[in-house]
C-alpha cells in the first residue's frame, strides 16, 4: 500500500476544503423587495417591483417577468409598476433578471391575484320537465343542431353499488329515447363532451386521453393524449378552442387538433379558489359550470377566471324521483333555438328545461 506522510494529508485536506468552498460559493447580491409586496392583489391594483441592492453594485438593467412572460425592462435599479387589470387570476410567479458588471443574477417571489367581483345571484323558471335515463351517470350535455348529446360515466351507485356503463349518446330530449350511442368497457370511465367542427370530443377520467368521433356517424376518428398526465372532467368550446377541467380550479384551453395547451384560467370567487369545476357550457361568451357535489351553477369570465354569477338549483332535487343510486346535479346544455338551459344529474330520472333570469 502506498504511504503518505503527514504533510501530504494536510495538503490534500486543504485542497478539498478549498474545492468545496469554490463549488458552493454562490453569494447573492440582489433580492426582490418583498417588503413592498402584498400576499394578494385584485385586478384593480398594481404590483410594485423593486430589487434590493445592499452592496451598491452597478446595475445595467433589470428584466422583470410574471409567469415567465416579460412585463418590462428598466435601466439601472428603478422600480416597475405592473398593472394587474388584464392578468389571469391565481398565483403570479415574479422574477427579476438583474444584469450588472458583466454578470447576471436572478431572484424570484410569488403573490396571488384574487377576484374583486361579487357574484350576482340568479333565479330561474322551470319551462318543461322531461324523462331522463335513470341509468345514465351524466357527465356532459350539449346541443348540436337542436339535438341533445349526452356523455355518461360508469360511476357506482350510492345505494346498490352497481356500476353504470360509460357512453356517448344522441338523445331525443323530449322522450328520453336514445337514437345512437357508443359504449365503453368497464375500465374506461367516460367524462364530458364538446362538439366542434363536426366532431364530438369526449374526455376520459383516468385514461389520460380524449376520443374524437364524427358527429353524424359516431365513427371514431382518433384518440388524442392529454398534453400532460391529469384527470379529465368537463368540457366545452368557444367555437375555436376546447376548454376542459381536471377536478381542480383550473380550466385548460387546448388546440382541438392535438389537445396541446394554448392557455388556462384559474376559477376564483373573491379570495377563494373554486375547486371541483365539472361540467362546462359556453354561452354568449361566458362559461357556465357545475361544481361537483354542489347543487348550483356558476358563471365564469373566461378571460380571467372570475365567478360573476351563481344559480342555486337545490329545489330541483325535490322534483326528481327519489330512486336508488341518484347522485349529484351534473349536466348543462344550452339550446340557442329556445334560449333555455337543460339540466339534470347523475342517475336522475328527470331533465329540466329552465329559463335563467339574468
Amino acid at each position: 500500500m502506498r504511504k503518505y506522510n503527514t504533510l501530504t494529508f494536510i495538503l490534500l485536506a486543504t485542497l478539498l476544503v478549498i474545492s468545496c468552498k469554490d463549488e458552493n460559493s454562490s453569494e447573492s447580491f440582489f433580492k426582490l423587495n418583498e417588503d413592498i409586496l402584498k400576499a394578494q392583489y385584485t385586478p384593480k391594483e398594481s404590483i410594485q417591483l423593486e430589487v434590493l441592492n445592499p452592496q451598491n453594485k452597478k446595475i445595467d438593467s433589470i428584466v422583470y417577468s410574471i409567469n415567465d412572460k416579460n412585463v418590462g425592462t428598466i435601466k439601472g435599479a428603478n422600480k416597475l409598476l405592473f398593472d394587474c387589470k388584464d392578468q389571469k387570476l391565481g398565483y403570479q410567479n415574479l422574477k427579476a433578471n438583474i444584469y450588472f458588471e458583466g454578470e447576471k443574477e436572478v431572484d424570484s417571489s410569488r403573490v396571488e391575484l384574487i377576484s374583486d367581483v361579487t357574484p350576482k345571484v340568479l333565479s330561474y323558471t322551470i319551462v318543461n320537465t322531461y324523462p331522463h335515463d335513470h341509468q345514465a351517470y351524466t357527465e356532459g350535455l350539449e346541443f348540436y343542431k337542436d339535438t341533445l348529446y349526452e356523455a355518461t360515466g360508469n360511476g357506482a351507485g350510492n345505494d346498490t353499488g352497481i356500476k353504470g356503463v360509460s357512453s356517448m349518446r344522441k338523445v331525443d330530449y323530449k322522450t328520453g329515447k336514445v337514437f345512437k350511442k357508443v359504449e365503453y368497457s368497464e375500465e374506461i370511465f367516460g367524462e364530458g363532451i364538446s362538439i366542434l367542427n363536426g366532431k364530438i370530443y369526449q374526455l376520459t377520467y383516468k385514461q389520460n386521453e380524449c376520443y374524437v368521433y364524427d358527429v353524424n356517424t359516431f365513427k371514431k376518428l382518433k384518440t388524442l393524449p392529454y398534453y400532460k398526465p391529469m384527470e379529465g372532467w368537463g368540457m366545452t368550446n368557444d367555437g375555436k378552442n376546447l376548454y376542459y377541467d381536471d377536478g381542480s380550479e383550473k380550466i385548460h384551453i387546448v388546440n382541438p387538433e392535438n389537445i396541446q395547451q394554448i392557455d388556462y384560467i384559474n376559477v376564483y370567487s373573491g379570495n377563494s379558489k373554486i375547486p371541483a369545476i365539472n361540467e362546462l357550457e359556453w354561452v354568449d361568451g361566458k362559461i357556465y359550470s357545475n361544481i361537483y357535489t354542489k347543487n348550483f351553477i356558476i358563471v365564469i369570465n373566461p378571460k380571467n377566471g372570475a365567478v360573476e354569477a351563481l344559480l342555486d338549483l337545490s329545489d330541483l332535487e325535490k322534483k326528481r324521483t327519489k330512486l336508488a343510486d341518484v347522485d349529484y346535479l351534473n349536466g348543462i346544455a344550452y339550446n340557442p333555438k329556445t334560449k333555455t338551459f337543460f339540466v339534470t344529474g347523475k342517475n336522475w330520472d328527470k331533465m329540466f328545461e329552465i329559463k335563467i333570469n339574468q
